[in-house]
């Protein structure tokens, strides 16, 4: 089946930049649209970011818009989750998922998840 490995963590000032990668292992990773999430201690999970198959069409939430890039690279079975002007409140366990049915499926369903990476931000 499939599986996501998130990395990329860490912690950073108020104001940095992280891009953490999610390594997706599956025999179709270039037709499932992946998705990140991120959840706090004590509170719901919360998306953040999609993207479809093909790269063409991404989704934010308002708290990351035009602050985070979600992107593909099929080739390397690789999504990437560029954050930049990172705040506190983006604290979070990021975790990366699949949406495993092929290509043009909407609205999406996450069947796999990965661990999740932790994003800590200082003020």
């Amino acid at each position: 089946q499939v599986q996501l490995v998130e990395s990329g963590g860490g912690l950073v000032q108020a104001g940095g930049s992280l891009t953490p990668p999610c390594a997706v292992f599956g025999r179709f990773f270039g037709d499932y649209a992946i998705g990140w999430f991120r959840q706090a201690p004590g509170k719901e999970r919360e998306f953040v970011a999609v993207i479809d198959w093909s790269g063409s069409t991404t989704h934010y939430s308002d708290p990351v818009k035009g602050r985070f890039t979600i992107s593909r690279d099929n080739a390397k079975s690789m999504v990437y989750l560029q954050m930049n002007s990172l705040k506190p409140e983006d604290t979070d366990v990021y975790r990366c998922a699949a949406d495993l049915r092929l290509r043009d499926v909407y609205p999406y369903v996450f069947h796999a998840w990965g661990q999740g990476t932790q994003v800590t931000v200082s003020s």
